[in-house]
């Protein structure tokens, strides 16, 4: 297999999974192809069970603002967006523990793959499609509500992600989405340099630096909000 990637679930996959769904794995080939990215050569990934669960995840978030709030369509719409969007999505990721069950091919670990909000992203609406496949809507929708519950509640407060706190300015201000751009990759291996670029068409662009590509994204956003938000 390549970059000797382990064939099966470790014991300590199975106890997270059982633990985020609340059931126990009934096939376990779902759970590995939501976990498992398309940089480690195997037949099988994420994406068609990512397809699935972004759908699971914005039916359950839109039925909970409409639940929640008797706020008009463009509002429940913005919110809508803000809290599907990738940024929160990959926050989500972060706070669950998922970062350390990712099976991703080794170069693509190298490109710090495990900080990639489009990875993480990606792979929690996969775990979502998963826990549909394997128990259900109900399943599923409870455990995005668990997973979301701060976020739709507005329990999150102040310590906001940066990149999160873009996407909703962006969603909020009716601003397409930002966009982040490699600029410079510099240093040996040890000691690697990201420089980025974020910018929202229309209003402006910043750049940050970092040790990663996630931590140069993330100053990024910093000094876009300091400058524009």
């Amino acid at each position: 297999m390549a970059d000797n990637i382990e064939t099966g679930l470790s014991d300590d996959t199975r106890g997270w999974i059982a633990k985020q769904s609340g059931h126990d794995i009934k096939d376990e080939t779902v759970w590995l192809s939501a976990l498992t990215h398309g940089s480690t050569g195997e037949e099988f990934d994420y994406q068609r069970l990512e397809f699935l669960g972004d759908r699971v995840l914005g039916l359950t978030v839109a039925e909970w603002l409409y639940d929640l709030t008797d706020a008009a369509e463009g509002k429940l719409s913005q919110r809508l967006n803000a809290l599907v969007s990738r940024a929160t999505c990959a926050r989500v990721a972060r706070e669950i523990g998922l970062p350390d069950h990712i099976r991703l091919g080794k170069q693509a670990r190298t490109d710090g793959g495990l900080d990639s909000d489009n990875i993480l992203g990606d792979v929690v609406e996969a775990i979502i499609g998963a826990c549909f496949i394997e128990h259900g809507f109900e399943a599923a929708r409870a455990m995005v509500r668990r997973w979301w519950g701060d976020a739709v509640e507005g329990r999150a407060g102040q310590s906001k992600h940066p990149k999160s706190a873009l996407q909703e300015w962006a969603a909020g201000n009716r601003r397409k989405m930002p966009e982040y751009e490699l600029v410079e990759r510099s240093g040996p291996d040890h000691a690697l340099r990201f420089t980025v670029r974020v910018s929202i068409k229309g209003v402006g662009e910043e750049t940050g630096e970092g040790d990663s590509k996630q931590q140069a994204e993330t100053k990024a956003a910093e000094r876009f909000l300091k400058r524009h938000g």
